[in-house]
């Protein structure tokens, strides 16, 4: 990888970004300043992690002008200002959401440009919504903690529990929208930069990231390197023994019974289907035939893009659907932890999904470079993200049937619940990247294998 690779490429210097990024983070500093004297805790936050994101590269590099793009730093301070000295709220969260989103962009061109990540734009544009929808939910989850232990008033401010988690829901919403208009834009951003980026202004990526990346992902320039010896895949540093470990061996029962389980499970469900026809509820139905249909996924994939998924993962797929169907029939009523273990279970499942397909781009593309601290967290941000999208489609459903009076196929119950939930999935994910990976590797092969096929050998 040259001097001039990586995403940090696409920002250009000049003395202007310099002088005007510097005057932002001055602002920032004010802001804190502020925001500590009208114990406003929240803009001090953020402006102090902004302050940090925007002053590391400098600071690393002990270089000032290497800098983010003043308009940027910007984007970052305004939203940031109004919450410290204005006297009233922004009328939406867009803006504030937007600023998030670029600080989040922000953070992953440096990780790119400072460790041994490596991204390619289209990439790093998913990665920014997904975090900023990942720190949409993890700033909702500290304010509902440190209201719960310190009795704080961030979110329980005396509303009632369905009154903050609706205003909540609306907050996710709006980091929705911002997370996909920032996408288009940084997209559009890198699409243009791409065509007026040169070496003299492109910052230098350090020696000591090249050589981590070159220790951990062979580099196409330098065809003859020497493969590992020490029975570590050259290419992503694992371990050959850890390549062959599929779930169906450690789960200490024959491939055949772990299939005959599958075949027990699905036609339990078509008898909690049956049970919801006959009852008229259609929560049951709809959950019923939906977790039926996902049990078929694992065989439509084989069948139709070769994405071999072996009998142990099917299984545990089919396990999470199986018991959520269970609870809509009536164990959520009846079993106070059983929407907790559920939750934790259907998790694991996302995202083991998430890991196979990060791990998958990993492996296709040669401009792409996961490490595992970089897969962890992302799976993490992965997680959260699929937490704050699933408790607005819970949301919208449920009040959907309230409007409609009908019994809701999702419902919340207030916001102790979601952010719960959402801690449980957060519980379900860490599973997963802890554990639970080194069974999935042979899923991301295949799914590598599919995008080869269909978009050609990964550059």
């Amino acid at each position: 990888m040259s001097a001039t690779d990586g995403l940090a490429s696409y920002f250009g210097r000049s003395r202007r970004n310099t002088v005007l990024s510097w005057l932002f983070v001055a602002v920032l500093v004010g802001a804190v300043v502020a925001g500590v004297f009208f114990d406003r805790p929240e803009p001090v936050l953020l402006s102090v992690v902004a302050i940090v994101v925007v002053a590391a590269p400098a600071i690393a590099s002990r270089d000032p002008s290497v800098v983010a793009p003043w308009y940027f730093v910007g984007l970052v301070t305004l939203p940031i200002l109004w919450e410290s000295f204005a006297p009233i709220p922004l009328v939406t969260e867009v803006v504030p959401s937007l600023a998030l989103a670029t600080l989040g962009l922000l953070m992953v061109v440096e990780l790119d440009r400072f460790t041994s990540l490596r991204l390619v734009p289209w990439f790093a544009v998913t990665l920014t919504v997904l975090l900023t929808l990942a720190m949409s939910g993890l700033l909702n989850v500290l304010w509902w903690s440190s209201d719960v232990v310190f009795g704080t008033t961030y979110l329980l401010d005396g509303r009632s529990q369905d009154a903050v988690n609706a205003a909540v829901m609306i907050e996710f919403i709006y980091a929705t929208v911002a997370g996909l208009l920032a996408g288009a834009l940084f997209y559009t951003y890198f699409r243009l930069a791409s065509g007026r980026k040169t070496a003299p202004n492109a910052p230098p990526v350090p020696e000591s990231s090249r050589r981590r990346l070159a220790a951990e992902k062979r580099s196409p320039a330098a065809p003859e390197t020497a493969p590992a010896t020490d029975g570590t895949d050259a290419v992503t540093g694992e371990s050959e023994d850890v390549e062959g470990v599929v779930l169906s061996d450690r789960l200490g029962i024959s491939v055949r019974r772990q299939i005959g389980l599958v075949r027990f499970m699905q036609v339990a469900l078509v008898g909690v289907l049956l049970y919801g026809l006959w009852s008229q509820r259609i929560a049951v139905v709809t959950n019923a035939g939906l977790a039926i249909g996902v049990t078929f996924l694992p065989a439509l994939l084989e069948r139709d893009y070769e994405v071999v998924i072996e009998p142990g993962l099917v299984l545990w797929v089919t396990l999470a659907v199986f018991l959520h169907a269970l609870g809509t029939a009536g164990l959520y009523d009846a079993i106070s932890t059983w929407d907790h273990l559920t939750h934790t279970l259907s998790a694991t499942v996302v995202a083991a999904t998430g890991y196979a397909a990060l791990r998958a781009v990993h492996l296709h593309s040669d401009e792409v470079n996961l490490p595992p601290w970089a897969l962890f967290g992302a799976l993490l941000v992965f997680m959260l993200a699929m937490s704050v999208i699933w408790e607005i489609l819970e949301f919208f459903v449920d009040q959907g049937a309230i409007r409609l009076d009908m019994e809701p196929i999702l419902a919340q119950h207030g916001i102790d619940d979601t952010i719960v939930d959402m801690m449980f999935n957060v519980i379900g994910s860490v599973i997963v990247a802890v554990w639970g990976t080194v069974y999935l590797t042979e899923v991301s092969k295949s799914l590598a294998t599919t995008l080869e096929d269909l978009l050609g050998t990964g550059s």
